[in-house]
Order: structure tokens, then sequence, then C-alpha cells
């Protein structure tokens, strides 16, 4: 069997999101309105198969096949009979909605390839023997024969995403290198081109020289548009010595489909904000303009204290190794009126909170936009997988003037992040009933500050195309040097483009500091209903959640790469590391020995020390990432932001001796089951399902009803045709158009 690092076991944790009260409260209307967004959302998922790994199509063609021949149920008793035991089927079960939850064959947090928990040869005979291959032998056969190799191979570069030796990625040809992703942002910096919706491939012709195909997600490939701004974009380029070529028609078929139902939903739309938003988006995905997805966001923003919230696009850059490509997600959600309140108190709050941040006026936005701060009861999550809470739009130059919104996923956090004691680990016991108690009300504090005033301060120091600035040279001064300020961000600079690989992190771990450092406000506190011995109670769990979670990142580690696999997780291993460093008793990390005598570790975290020792350590911290981030200084950023990410066997803590004991005593992220919707006549019933990888494979089974075959039948022809570019380093595409 795997490595345990490489399965998920038979015992993971299954949730059901549930909505079905908030979804019977919207009118006919807005049910239609959910209905189309939500077609459009989980169309458009399907993209995130292509982004992933190039088997990824291929497995979810394969599974797709058996599971609509055969219910979960059925196709048990057949794999018993070909001398599966019970555990082995469940396991197949298991790495099926695993398939399914993270739409690819790796994990969305972490990004560490996942497995079948079951014999190769076994597996096969379940394939070939099901009632899909009897109707279909010959499809079957092929769709295992392309990737039942892959879908086990642990191979060291196949174990994780990655760019070049370090990994595999499908944003990039497979004989792309670091240095080929920083050339290609080069370029796509000169010609004002976001690469949120972009993939890179490299070819080296019989010149010797290589050739770049920048390729754009759109439903329109070579066809000639009219009046289309991207028309003076598709186009061969010299830069540096290089050829590229600007293309379009990623995704087409796919994208036809969420083009389709945005604007089935623009029919049902509640205002004149969501149709043109939508009329936007649907230009965007026709001509594959990042531009027009903007111009769609402007109008989302306006669209304040909408019913039903949604969003779609290319918008997360977690999961690209250089951190400057957006994976598609799309969502629809309803409004939780109750928690919404809070969250209405808090931003009513904003400008005053924001003074307390410990950097000085200039470095804070000129104006605090007021977003729409909602909770939210989550219908449908298309992606790779389900976050708490969302601050988006992710455009810098949108956020810096126009403003953005804030989301937080209310059935989501009440299901994904609930604890079970027995399952506790690296707390003293006189701390796991009071952590279990406050985890998620401390959570909800610390979500709404992460996302409202994490994400929502702190100013770009930024030099327009015209020359013009937008502060002051003359007399702003880094309070960090003394000095005025010697960099900034010129015209075509992003946050994502300038801070590459680091910027997603850094800015998780900036948000994730704030909502520490502000949950100690007691105005906070009473905003969301605690005062007295319970704010303090909540302050503790969410700091003692924090540290605990630092120590828990160190599965997403690799020490063969040096390198961190998840963004949010590698923030608070950060935030771990500066706390550590402020002394004085304030965290310990110690290694012990278990009950079940295999290595445990234990945090502790002084609860009278987090305002003496905590918060002034945290103040100094913070004010150093903002300013760094503020003046775009990379290599300043760079140099504190690794030196705290770096994990050595420094004692007295002995983290990579400690990531050993992680690894033994982890547990499995949950998978979530998501309802569907279906439009019976003119009405859209809820269809919802039981907590289990066989509910979570049935939701899958019936997502599709009208054109299941047809989607995995454009999957492969889509993963076929680029399938060259994945041969490995060593056996690079050349020669070929």
């Amino acid at each position: 069997m795997a490595d345990t690092q490489y399965i998920l076991p038979n015992d993971i944790g299954v949730s059901s999101l549930d909505c079905r009260e908030a979804f019977r409260l919207l009118s006919p209307t807005e049910r239609l309105y959910a209905h189309h967004l939500s077609r459009a959302a989980w169309y458009g998922g399907l993209a995130v198969l292509l982004q992933t790994s190039p088997e990824a199509p291929y497995i979810y063609a394969l599974l797709s096949r058996i599971f609509r021949a055969q219910d979960p149920d059925e196709l048990r008793q057949h794999a018993l009979a070909e001398g599966l035991t019970e555990e082995e089927y469940q396991a197949f079960l298991v790495y099926a909605a695993g398939v399914y939850s993270n739409m690819g064959n790796y994990k969305s947090f972490g990004d560490t390839k996942f497995v079948p928990n079951l014999p190769k040869e076994k597996l096969e005979r379940v394939i070939l023997g099901s009632k899909a291959a009897q109707q279909h032998m010959e499809e079957v056969r092929g769709l295992w024969q392309t990737c039942g190799e892959l879908m086990f191979s642990l191979e060291s570069r196949l174990r994780h995403l990655g760019l070049g030796k370090e990994g595999i990625t499908t944003y990039f040809s497979g004989n792309c290198t670091i240095e080929d992703a920083k050339l290609a942002q080069d370029f796509l910096d000169s010609q004002n081109l976001s690469a949120y919706n972009t993939r890179l491939f490299k070819e080296v012709r019989q010149d010797g020289k290589p050739h770049y195909e920048v390729r754009l997600a759109s439903v329109l490939s070579t066809e000639p548009t009219l009046d289309s701004e991207m028309a003076s974009k598709l186009k061969s380029y010299e830069y540096q010595g290089s050829h590229f070529r600007v293309t379009r028609g990623d995704y087409a078929p796919i994208l036809q489909k969420v083009v389709e139902h945005l604007e089935k939903a623009k029919t049902y739309a509640a205002n004149s904000h969501q149709e043109q938003m939508l009329a936007q988006y649907i230009e965007s995905f026709t001509q594959g303009s990042i531009e027009a997805h903007k111009r769609g966001s402007r109008f989302w923003i306006q669209d304040k204290g909408p019913i039903v919230e949604s969003y779609i696009g290319f918008i997360e850059s977690y999961r690209d190794p250089f951190g400057s490509r957006g994976e598609f997600e799309g969502f629809v959600a309803m409004v939780n009126k109750a928690m919404s309140a809070k969250f209405e108190w808090l931003v009513a709050s904003a400008e005053q909170l924001l003074k307390e941040l410990p950097w000085p006026p200039a470095f804070e936005k000129d104006k605090f936009l007021t977003p729409d701060f909602t909770s939210l009861d989550v219908l449908t999550f298309a992606g790779s997988g389900i976050p708490a809470g969302i601050n988006i739009p992710n455009y810098d130059d949108l956020r810096q003037t126009e403003g953005f919104k804030n989301v937080s996923l209310g059935n989501v956090l009440a299901v994904a992040y609930a604890t079970q004691r027995e399952k506790l680990t690296f707390l003293e016991e006189d701390d796991k009933d009071l952590y279990i108690r406050w985890k998620g009300p401390s959570f909800d504090v610390q979500v709404g500050l992460h996302e409202l005033l994490g994400h929502g301060s702190g100013k770009l120091f930024v030099q327009d195309e015209k020359g013009a600035f937008n502060f002051d040279p003359e007399t702003v001064i880094n309070p960090e040097t003394g000095e005025q300020i010697q960099s900034w961000y010129r015209s075509g600079e992003t946050w994502d483009s300038k801070f590459s690989t680091i910027a997603s992190s850094y800015e998780e771990c900036r948000a994730e500091s704030v909502g520490l450092y502000l949950c100690l406000n007691p105005q906070v506190l009473e905003i969301f209903g605690f005062e007295g011995a319970d704010a303090e109670d909540v302050v503790y769990v969410n700091w003692l959640n924090m540290v605990r979670a630092g120590l828990l990142a160190l599965e997403f580690y690799t020490p063969e790469a040096s390198s961190w696999r998840q963004a949010h997780m590698q923030a608070r291993f950060v935030i771990l590391r500066v706390l550590l460093e402020a002394g004085e008793g304030l965290v310990t990390v110690t290694p012990t020995t278990g009950s079940d005598g295999r290595p445990d570790a234990r945090v502790r975290l002084d609860r009278n020390k987090i305002r003496s020792v905590g918060k002034p350590a945290l103040e100094r911290f913070l004010r150093r990432l903002q300013v760094l981030k503020s003046t775009g200084d990379v290599a300043g950023g760079r140099a504190l932001y690794e030196g705290y990410a770096a994990v050595t066997d420094a004692p007295p803590e002995c983290f990579l001796s400690l990531r050993d004991t992680v690894l033994l005593r982890k547990e499995a992220r949950k998978l979530i089951v998501q309802p569907n919707t279906r439009l019976e006549g003119s009405e859209v019933q809820l269809l919802e399902y039981e907590a289990s990888a066989a509910g979570l494979i049935r939701s899958f089974s019936e997502r599709f009803p009208e054109d299941g075959p047809k989607l995995e039948e454009i999957l492969i022809q889509l993963a076929t045709a680029d399938a060259r570019f994945w041969k490995g380093p060593s056996e690079a595409p050349s020669g070929q158009a």
C-alpha cells in the first residue's frame, strides 16, 4: 500500500452542505437565477481538471462512465465478486469521491497527489468487469490504459504540483522552468496582459530558439472579431531573444456551456448591475478578456446586498507554481441574514479599526471603500475546494480604487471545521474542551477580520503610465528605515506579478496577522456578541488555534524541495515562528510520547502573555509586512518571509523532525457533498445527497444529466490535443506548431 501521505483514508470525514432553508426562502425567479448560475459554475469547474494534471481529465471521464452505468451500491456487488474486500471497495469509493471533490487527483489543499488505496490489479478487474466496460469495452479499456499507470504512480516528480523538476503542473508545458515563467511574466507585463486566464506552452524549434505560446481561455479561437479589444493582442512577438505567440481558445467548448447558462441567468437578474455584470462575464469568457472580467467585477461590487450572491472566473492563483494564473471557480449562495447583521456592524466600525493597525496613515488606502460583507449559505461551489471566506475581486487596481466584497461561507464553516475531541491533536488535555466550545465562534471572528480588514487594508504605492504617483514621494517616510520611499509599483506591475511565488502566502499571512491583532479589541468582540470571560476565551482559542495550525502546517512542507505546497498553511507556520521568537514562554512546542507509545507533541500558549508579549511581536511583524508590500520591495519581502518560513531541525523545536510526528497523526481534510438543482418545467428543485463517499459520487453522477457523456468526450479531446506537452523535462516538444 502507498505511503499514508498519498492516500485518502477510508474513515475520512464527509459532510453535506445544508442550504435547504435558505433555498426555500428564494422566490421562483431567484431560484431560476441561482439554478443557471450554478449550471455555469459546474460546467466551468470542469476546466480545473485540465488545469491540474495531464491524467486528471481521463480519470474523471473513466470514473464518471463507471458510476453512470452502475450506482455505487450496485457496483459493490460486482467488486466483492471480483475478490475485493469491503475495505478495498470503500477505498475505491473514497478515491473517486476525492477526485470529484478536488476536481483532479491532487489535493486542493496542499497540492499533494493521492492514489487509490488498493492493489492496481484489483481495481483493474473492477473497471474492466464493470457494466460500463461491458457496454463500451473499447472506450473504457482505452481510458484505463491512458490513466491507470499515472493514477497509481508516485514517482518523485509526480507526488506534488510544481514547476519543472519540482512537480507536475498543466499551467505550463512539462519543459518549462521557473526562468521560463519569469520571462513569460515579464512579457505579459510589457503587453499589459494578465496571466490570470492563461497557460504557457514552450517548444524549441529547429533554430534552437524557444517559442512560447501564451494561450488565453475563451470560447473564440482564431475567428475574426468585431470591435474586440483582444484582436490587437493575438499575434506573434519577439521579446528578449525569444518568440512569443498569443493565442486563445483554451477550454473553448467548456466555456461555451458557461456562457450559455450565464445568458439564461441574465433573464432572471434582479437589477441592471447583475445584467451588466453577466454581460461582461460573457464577453470575458467569449473573447478571453480579463479587462472585460474586471468590468464585470465592477458591476458586481456595485451590486450591494443581493439575495443570491455569486462570482465566477479564473480567480485564485494558489495552485499556479509561479503564483500568477487563476484556477477556475464559481460559487452561488444565499444570504444568511442573522450573521450578516454582525458583519455589517463590523463594516460600520472598519474605518475606526483600520486606524489601529500598526502602520502610518500614508500606508493605508486614501479612502476606505465600504464593501458588502455577508454571511452566505453556499448552494454551489465549483472548483477544486471550498474556502471558509473570500475577499474578492483579486485585481489590485479594482481593490485600491473601486473596492471589494467579503463573504463568509456560513454553512461551510458549520461542517468543514467541526472537530471531534478524540481526533484533536497536539493540545493539552485541559485546553481541549475549551477549544471545542470556542473554535467555531472564534473562527467566525477571525474570518471576519481576516477578510474585511486583512485583505481589505493597506495601500500599494504606484506610479502610473503617465509618471504620476498615488503617494507623495517627497514626504512619505518608510517607518522601518526613516528615509524616503525608495521603491514602488510601475505601470503594469501587480502584487502577484511582482512577488510571484510568495505573493499568495505572504498576503494570507498579513490577513491572518491582522485577524489575530484586531481580535484583541473589545469592540470587535462585542460586535460578535462576546464580553467578559467569554470574550477572553474567544481570544485565547483564536490564538491557540493559530499556533496549533502552524504546527499542523508542517504536513504541507516538502523537505526534498525545501518548499511549501499550501499558501495558507505556510502563512500559519510563519506566524507560529514569529510568536515563538517573541520568547518569554508565550508559545512552546514540545515533542512528547503519546499514550500509544508513538511520537507526539504539545503546543502551549500562555494566555496571560498574549497582550503583553504576543501583541507587540505581532505589531512589529505586521508593520514590516505592510511596508514591504506597499513599497513593492521584493528583495526585502522575500528575505523577511522566507526567513520565517524556513523549516530546520534547529532546537528547541526541531521542526523537521516534528514534521514526521505531524504526518503520523494528521487528519484528512473533510470531503463536502453539495446538492444539485434541477429544472422541472418552470420550477427549480433542490436535490440533496447523503454525507458519504457514495453520496458525493451520486451527486456528480447526477450533475450533468443532459450531456455527461458528451462532456467527457470533450475533456478527453482537450487533454489529448495537448498531451505531447507533458512528456517530461527531457522530452521537450519540438518542431510542432
